[in-house]
């Protein structure tokens, strides 16, 4: 498993960050990707898919990504687990008061690889390390983008 985190200080509350980065909403134009969400109240054990672009209803495509939550504690912290065919991700996101009254978001990112032998993954370790954590510098690098699609429009 390869793991990687980093950490932003953002102006905003906890509030406006956690519904930016832990309500799955229909269509994230950030990311351009649609979900799909289990029945019932988001929270742990909640399924959902992840797929590519605006689903406008549609079904997500077959082989979608499909995910759970795996922690769930609101405006503190969220987990979720994503299969894809041969990988799996695991992202940990938590919020924490800074002390400039904005909000400390801290993201740890993990990928476990299905595919290849003990070999193949070794030599690919280095390349993997370097891929997961361009991942968390670019997911926290969105967050202002997340927040400013959250907020509430008049």
């Amino acid at each position: 498993m390869t793991t990687a985190n980093g950490s932003r200080v953002v102006p905003e509350s906890r509030a406006e960050v956690w519904r930016a980065l832990a309500v799955l909403a229909p269509y994230c134009a950030v990311c351009d990707v649609s979900y799909v969400v289990g029945s019932g109240r988001l929270g742990k054990g909640t399924t959902f898919i992840c797929a590519p672009g605006r689903l406008d209803g549609a079904e997500p495509p077959a082989g979608a990504p499909r995910g759970e939550i795996l922690e769930w504690a609101p405006r503190k912290l969220v987990a979720t687990r994503l299969a894809l065919t041969t990988e799996t991700w695991t992202t940990r996101i938590e919020l924490a008061d800074a002390d400039d009254g904005g909000t400390r978001v801290t993201m740890t990112v993990a990928l476990a690889s299905d595919g290849g032998g003990r070999i193949v993954r070794r030599i690919q370790r280095s390349a993997a390390q370097r891929m997961v954590q361009e991942t968390v510098d670019a997911e926290l690098d969105k967050i202002r983008a997340h927040v400013e699609q959250a907020a509430p429009r008049s």
